[in-house]
C-alpha cells in the first residue's frame, strides 16, 4: 500500500530584514523533518517563502529611498543566499511577488467573495497623520485587554496569542507616529470567519496531533467567538483587491501569506510541468500538510487558514498538524532589530559552521517552553556534545578499525554486553522514529546523543585497544559493534547534519536512508579511511562578550530567613541503582545510600541522562521532602539539579568527597 504524501511547510519570513534565528528555525524545521521523510522514501513537497508585502516594507522602502520591489528584491537574494548557506534545501522557496502567487491570491478570494463569504463594510482605521497614511494593525501597539500586556499589537497579543482590533487595544498609538493617533472611516472588505465556527471546533478537536497549546488557545478563541477578519487594506505595496468596488484596496498581508502554501505547491508542480499535480495533492485525504511555525502564528494556521480553505469549496486537505515552538531567546530577551537583540543569520555563521548550528538549534528547539541562547551556550554545546560526544565517538570507532584490521570492517564473536548495546541502538533509533514522526525534532537529537553516550562508555570500557595483543577476537567485535552503532548514529544525524553524516556514512561506502540503519553492516565491508567531522570551537566572536550590566539576570525570589532554610534536609546521597521507569521516557527510578537508611526518588531525569552514568555518583538529595505518588509508585525524595536557560540540566554534586548522610547547611 502507497504510504501518505507530505506538503510540508514553513512560515514564510517577512523581508524587510534578514530573519533572526527564531525565525530561521521554522525553515531549518522544516528541513530537517523533510530530509527524513525523504530517508524512508516518502513522497514530500516542501515550501516556503518570503513574505514582502505590507506597509513595514513600504515604510522601510521609503526610509531608504528606493521603490519596495527594489528592497524586497534585494532582500529576497540574501535569504536565497542564507539558504544555501544554511543547507537548507526545500523544494520551492518562493516569494510573495511572484506572478503564480499572484494570481493564485487574486482567483482564491474571487472564488470566496462569489460564495458569499466576503462582504464590504464601512469601519474606521487608525491613521498617522505624520505619514498621511492608514497603519495596519501591526503597526497600532497599546495594552491588551485580555492580559493587560502592554505591548499587544493592533492584530494579536504576543504574550496571551488573542486575536485583537486596533479598537480592542486600551491607549492605542502607532509604533512610528510622533503625533497622535486618529481615527478615520474607510471600507473595508471582510472575511466570514464565524461562520466555520462548528466546523472548525470538529476540526481541532479530533485533531489529536495538535500540539496542546495550539488546540487549547484555538477552542477559546471559538468558544469566545469568532469575528470577521478584514481582508483587504488601504496601501499599495500588496496584491490589488479583486472584489467589485475595491479599487486602489490590496489583500491584507496575513491573508494572503497563509495561502502561499498552496501557491507556492502549484508553481512547483508547473515548473515540474505537472500543473494539476498541486491539486491532486492538495485534494488527496491522504495528504499531510504539516506546518513548522512559532507559538505567536498558531490562530492563523488552525482557524484562519483551514476556515480559508473551507471557504474556497475546493477539497483542500486542512493542516495535519502545526508544529509549534516557543520563542528562542538571546540572553533572555526576544530578538529586537531596533535594540540590536538577537542573533542573526548571517552573524551567526560568522562564529560557527553552519552544521554546528543546524544540530545544536534543533538540540534546544523550543517545544516546551522558551528557551535562551548565546553565543557561549552555542559553543559549549558544540564542544561537549557535537564534536566530544557524537564526532569522537564515529571518528575514533572508525578510525580504530580502520588501522587495525585490514581496513576492512572485522568479523564479530557477539557477547552478552555487545548484544545490550546493539538491542539498545535498535530501541533508541525507534523511539527516534516516533519523535520525528511526531515532529518532536529536540526530542528525537536527544535519542540520538543518548546512543552516542552508550557507544561511547562501551567502547570506553572494553579497551580494544588493549585487547588487541590480549584477546584479538574481543578486540573484533568491539570495533565492530562499534562501528555498526557509529553507522547508525551517522544516519540519524542526518536531517540534522546532513554534510557530516553523509561523510561518515561514505567512509562504509554508504548512503543515508532508513535502509543503511536496519541492516548491519556486513562483515569485510571495505572502508575508507576516516577523518573528523567537527571541530571545537576554540575561540567566541567579539559580540558574544557582553559587560555584566549587558547580561539579563532572572528575578530573584523574595528573601527568606534562615529558619526557613533549616526546615530542608538536604543530604548527600550515593546512587546505588537507577532504571528507567516502564512506560515513560523521562522518568528514572533511582535508590540513594544516605548513610544509614535509603531513599527512592522518581525523577524526570532520564531524557539528559542514562541510568549507567548516574550509579556510583554522589548527589544532593532532598529527604524530606512529602512522598508523592507518580505511576503507581512512590517517590520519596527529589535529585537537586540545576536548569539553564537553554534547557541544560546539571546534577548537582559536592566538590570534594564526603560520606553518604552528609548535610548541606
Amino acid at each position: 500500500m502507497q504510504g501518505p504524501k507530505w506538503i510540508v511547510t514553513a512560515a514564510w519570513p517577512y523581508v524587510n530584514y534578514e530573519p533572526h534565528l527564531g525565525t530561521l528555525i521554522h525553515l531549518l524545521s522544516a528541513d530537517a523533518f523533510s530530509r527524513y521523510l525523504k530517508m524512508n522514501g516518502e513522497e514530500v513537497v516542501s515550501v516556503s517563502g518570503s513574505d514582502e508585502h505590507g506597509t513595514p516594507i513600504e515604510v522601510e522602502a521609503m526610509r531608504r529611498g528606493i521603490s519596495p520591489r527594489e528592497l524586497t528584491d534585494a532582500n529576497h537574494g540574501r535569504v536565497l543566499q542564507i539558504l544555501k548557506d544554511w543547507e537548507i534545501q526545500l523544494d520551492n522557496y518562493t516569494r510573495t511577488e511572484s506572478e503564480v502567487h499572484k494570481k493564485f491570491v487574486q482567483d482564491f478570494y474571487s472564488k470566496v467573495y462569489d460564495r458569499g463569504f466576503i462582504f464590504k463594510r464601512d469601519v474606521e482605521m487608525p491613521y498617522c497623520e505624520e505619514k498621511k497614511m492608514f497603519l495596519p494593525d501591526r503597526f497600532v501597539v497599546g495594552i491588551c485587554p485580555y492580559c493587560g500586556y502592554p505591548e499587544a499589537h493592533g492584530d494579536q497579543c504576543d504574550n496571551c496569542g488573542r486575536l485583537l482590533e486596533p479598537k480592542l487595544l486600551i491607549n492605542p498609538r502607532g509604533v512610528f507616529c510622533n503625533g497622535p493617533l486618529t481615527w478615520k472611516t474607510t471600507n473595508e472588505w471582510d472575511f466570514d470567519l464565524a461562520s466555520f465556527s462548528q466546523q472548525l471546533e470538529s476540526y481541532i478537536r479530533s485533531n489529536d496531533r495538535l500540539p496542546d497549546n495550539a488546540r487549547a488557545q484555538s477552542l477559546a478563541m471559538i468558544k469566545e467567538g469568532l469575528k470577521p477578519r478584514s481582508v483587504t487594506r488601504d496601501n499599495s505595496w500588496g496584491i490589488p483587491a479583486p472584489f467589485p468596488g475595491a479599487e486602489g484596496k490590496t489583500i491584507y498581508v496575513w491573508m494572503e501569506a497563509v495561502l502561499g502554501y498552496v501557491s507556492a505547491t502549484k508553481e512547483y508542480y508547473e515548473r515540474l510541468g505537472k500543473p494539476t499535480g498541486w491539486m491532486e495533492l492538495w485534494s488527496d485525504p491522504a495528504s499531510r500538510f504539516v506546518c513548522f511555525i512559532g507559538k505567536d502564528n498558531i490562530p492563523f494556521h488552525t482557524i484562519i487558514l483551514p476556515a480559508l480553505l473551507l471557504a474556497s469549496g475546493d477539497d483542500y486537505v486542512l493542516p495535519w498538524t502545526v508544529s509549534t515552538t516557543e520563542f528562542i531567546l538571546f540572553g533572555g530577551e526576544k530578538a529586537s532589530k531596533s535594540k540590536k537583540k538577537g542573533i542573526w543569520s548571517t552573524e551567526a555563521l560568522s562564529a560557527f559552521p553552519a552544521e554546528d548550528w543546524r544540530f545544536v538549534l534543533m538540540q534546544v528547539r523550543p517545544e516546551g517552553k522558551d528557551v535562551s541562547i548565546t553565543f557561549q551556550s552555542v559553543a559549549s554545546r558544540i564542544n561537549a556534545d557535537l564534536n566530544d560526544t557524537l564526532g569522537n565517538y564515529v571518528h575514533r570507532t572508525l578510525a580504530f578499525a580502520y588501522a587495525n584490521f585490514g581496513g576492512k570492517v572485522p568479523q564479530p564473536v557477539l557477547d552478552d554486553e555487545s548484544r545490550q548495546l546493539l538491542m539498545e541502538a535498535e530501541e533508541r533509533s525507534k523511539s527516534y522514529r516516533e519523535f520525528m514522526e511526531r515532529t518532536s525534532l529536540q526530542r528525537a537529537v536527544e535519542e540520538l546523543l543518548a546512543l552516542a553516550r552508550s557507544g561511547n562508555r562501551y567502547f570506553n570500557g572494553r579497551e580494544p585497544w588493549k585487547q588487541l595483543s590480549l584477546n584479538p577476537q574481543t578486540a573484533s567485535t568491539t570495533a565492530y559493534v562499534g562501528v555498526e552503532v557509529a553507522k547508525d548514529l551517522a544516519v540519524m544525524l542526518y536531517p540534522f547534519a546532513p554534510a557530516a553524516a553523509t561523510l561518515a556514512l561514505s567512509f562504509l561506502g554508504m548512503k543515508p536512508s532508513w535502509e543503511t540503519l536496519s541492516q548491519p553492516i556486513p562483515p569485510g565491508t571495505p572502508m575508507l579511511k576516516p577523518r573528523p567531522l567537527f571541530s571545537k570551537v576554540t575561540e567566541l566572536p567579539e559580540s558574544s562578550v557582553t559587560s555584566p550590566e549587558q547580561s539579563p539576570q532572572e528575578l530573584v525570589l523574595p528573601s527568606i530567613d534562615i529558619s526557613d532554610f533549616s526546615k530542608l534536609d538536604i543530604r548527600i546521597g550515593r546512587v546505588v541503582s537507577a532504571e528507567r521507569v516502564a512506560g515513560s521516557k523521562k522518568l528514572l527510578r533511582i535508590r540513594f545510600d544516605l548513610g544509614g537508611f535509603t531513599k527512592t526518588t522518581l525523577g524526570g531525569l532520564g531524557l539528559k541522562y542514562d541510568p549507567d552514568e548516574l550509579i556510583g555518583k554522589k548527589v544532593a538529595v532532598l529527604v524530606n521532602i512529602r512522598e508523592r505518588d507518580m505511576m503507581g509508585e512512590k517517590s520519596q525524595c527529589m535529585v537537586l539539579a540545576a536548569e539553564g536557560p537553554d534547557g541544560s540540566l546539571g546534577i548537582l554534586v559536592p566538590m570534594r568527597d564526603v560520606p553518604e548522610g552528609s548535610r548541606v547547611r
